[in-house]
């Protein structure tokens, strides 16, 4: 830590011929890359791999997709082998919500009971819960967890909404909007006592925690290969250890319907499967250059950093910058606090990011919460602090002009 309150930068991380990590990447040089936990980002490698594929599928088809579910079973035993679960209780979706849809569609009618979601929850899953317990003919009960609250105070908020007319809760192990944990493992072991269902939606799990499942107790997991992970978009997991997984079945009913789970996941049609099949590649990529413990590391202090260089320039010169209390940090993200009047909705933070990426040719990502805006950092290799100090120099004087209008426009 320097005198003025500032993390002391991370030394950039560079690739084994001495080039920075970003040369790994395809991405815009002339871009802002603020926001690697939406979309990710796929190393060069991976891309290649997943061409080479597309050349094979489709130089042979005929060929390709009657030998496709043997090389998708072998791709789930190297991804099952990252997560470090079995590969029989691992299936390949699209993404994490593909994989909670897939577990919705396969929970037997339970009418008039309710399911149980947290206001930290990402949006289009919640909508599923809420589709769900229409069907039920039940209600969603949203459990409000305070953004500071730590694991206790968590816990406690969740299973106050838990009685006889739960038969569903739906948990994020890291929050989207918010960045910050939920104390999964607590909760799935008294939701087992209570013989409630627990869905956990670790989209940004995978990369960002060594081993996501372990000690945890739910009936499925869902997360994203192709967020931390890097892997080509549409790669994700579904791990199901207990009895609902035999009543999981993929989106589509293709020859391998009748095989168990969860073998009956590894024919999807003519689906292209290049990018599941080029996922290793990447998960590998990282781990022969840096190796993924260095690259935790590394992806923490630089979002650490950004934060604090971020935060102080929005406070101005004579203030502290203060860190957003998240109650259970999470590696790689951080939340940085707006100006009064940005970003206090879902929709006004959507507004501006896309503001952002077409006037400051930054990509980042704004959240709300309770009524209040953030700017949601999520670093990865290909980061370096000069990245956080361009932003905090040249967007933020921008961002605090855009407050400032908001404020007196009459």
């Amino acid at each position: 830590m320097s005198e003025t309150g500032i993390a002391t930068a991370p030394r950039p991380l560079l690739l084994d011929d001495g080039r920075p990590a970003a040369a790994a990447w395809s991405l815009d040089s002339g871009m802002l890359h603020l926001n690697h936990g939406s979309f990710g980002a796929v190393p060069l490698v991976a891309q290649r791999r997943q061409n080479e594929l597309r050349d094979e599928m489709e130089r042979a088809p005929v060929v390709w997709f009657p030998r496709l579910p043997a090389r998708i079973a072998a791709t789930r035993a190297e991804i099952a082998d990252h997560l470090r679960v079995d590969a029989e209780d691992l299936a390949l979706v699209p993404n994490a919500s593909a994989g909670a849809s897939v577990v919705y569609a396969a929970l037997a009618a339970r009418p008039g009971m309710d399911v149980v979601v947290t206001d930290h929850g990402y949006g289009a899953v919640t909508m599923g819960a809420e589709r769900l317990a229409r069907r039920w003919g039940g209600r969603v009960r949203t459990a409000r967890v305070p953004l500071a609250a730590g694991a206790d105070e968590a816990c406690g908020a969740v299973m106050a909404e838990v009685d006889g007319r739960c038969a569903l809760v739906v948990l994020d192990q890291i929050t989207s909007a918010t960045a910050r944990g939920l104390p999964v493992e607590r909760i799935g072991v008294e939701l087992a006592r209570h013989d409630v269902t627990l869905l956990v939606d670790g989209a940004h799990a995978p990369g960002l925690l060594p081993a996501p499942l372990e000690g945890l107790v739910c009936d499925a997991w869902v997360g994203n290969l192709h967020k931390w992970g890097c892997a080509p978009r549409g790669t994700a997991a579904l791990v199901a250890r207990g009895p609902l997984r035999e009543h999981l079945h993929p989106p589509i009913d293709s020859w391998s319907a009748a095989e168990p789970f969860p073998h009956r996941f590894d024919q999807q049609g003519t689906l292209d499967a290049t990018g599941p099949l080029a996922a290793p590649t990447a998960l590998d990529f990282v781990e022969r250059t840096w190796g993924w413990e260095t690259a935790r590391r590394h992806m923490d202090e630089l979002a650490d950093y950004g934060a604090r260089v971020i935060g102080a320039a929005f406070a101005g010169p004579a203030s502290a910058a203060e860190g957003v209390d998240v109650g259970m940090p999470v590696p790689g993200m951080r939340l940085v606090r707006l100006p009064e009047g940005l970003g206090t909705t879902r929709l006004a933070a959507d507004a501006l990011r896309d503001r952002a990426t077409a006037e400051l040719g930054a990509e980042a990502a704004f959240t709300s919460f309770d009524g209040i805006g953030y700017l949601r950092l999520s670093a990865h290799v290909y980061n370096t602090p000069a990245d956080y100090d361009r932003f905090a120099e040249s967007c933020v004087p921008v961002i605090q002009d855009w407050a400032h209008r908001a404020r007196t426009r009459p």
